[in-house]
């Protein structure tokens, strides 16, 4: 059974799952309240961090125009553009043995493309929510459902994998930027 998260908590992925390579990080959501005319296009981002929080090189920043970290470390499966269907809108295969040595911390983000123009925000969006899966059981391990307490930000720093004594850790962030990915991007060290 997936361990349930809230904001602010940490938990071991690899140690309580020994053996554990390969994971699935799937990320959700669903629209309210909002007729704007226009779609709600939410976009899953992956920033690999070394241990001042800030990317290597902008390589490090895999996203719908860069699919895949050049160490085949991280690989984004693509992007929905509606955020239709139930389940995971967008999902990240992450190869915890190929994760370069330079990288402390994984986190991944949402933003809500060109947010501004058709004044969208994340106050319109619920039910959002990160979770990690062991891709070969399938297998859910961990779940963080964020809740609704955001409101004109346009970007969320969701959650992040980091390295802690050798071993693999997973801290539940939810954590709201105004700016969307610009801002973000500026934020991790990636020229935008």
């Amino acid at each position: 059974m997936a361990i349930s998260l809230k904001k602010g908590q940490k938990v071991d992925l690899t140690k309580t799952n020994p053996g554990l390579k390969e994971v699935l990080i799937g990320l959700g959501w669903d629209v309210n309240k909002y007729d704007g005319g226009k779609d709600f296009d939410l976009d899953a981002s992956v920033f690999l961090l070394n241990g001042s929080g800030k990317v290597n090189s902008d390589d490090d920043f895999v996203f719908y125009g860069n699919l895949k970290h050049v160490s085949g470390s991280v690989e984004h499966l693509g992007d929905n553009l509606t955020g239709e269907g139930e389940g995971d809108d967008e999902e990240i295969k992450i190869d915890l043995s190929k994760v370069p040595e330079n990288v402390e911390k994984i986190d991944f983000t949402v933003t809500i493309y060109e947010a501004e123009e058709r004044k969208q925000n994340f106050g319109q969006v619920e039910n959002a929510f990160i979770r990690v899966m062991n891709s070969a059981t399938g297998e859910e391990l961990i779940r963080y459902d964020l809740g609704e307490d955001f409101s004109i930000e346009t970007a969320v720093v969701i959650g992040e994998l980091y390295r802690n004594k050798g071993e693999w850790k997973f801290n539940a962030i939810g954590s709201g930027f105004s700016g969307g990915l610009a801002s973000l991007g500026k934020n991790y060290g990636v020229n935008v």
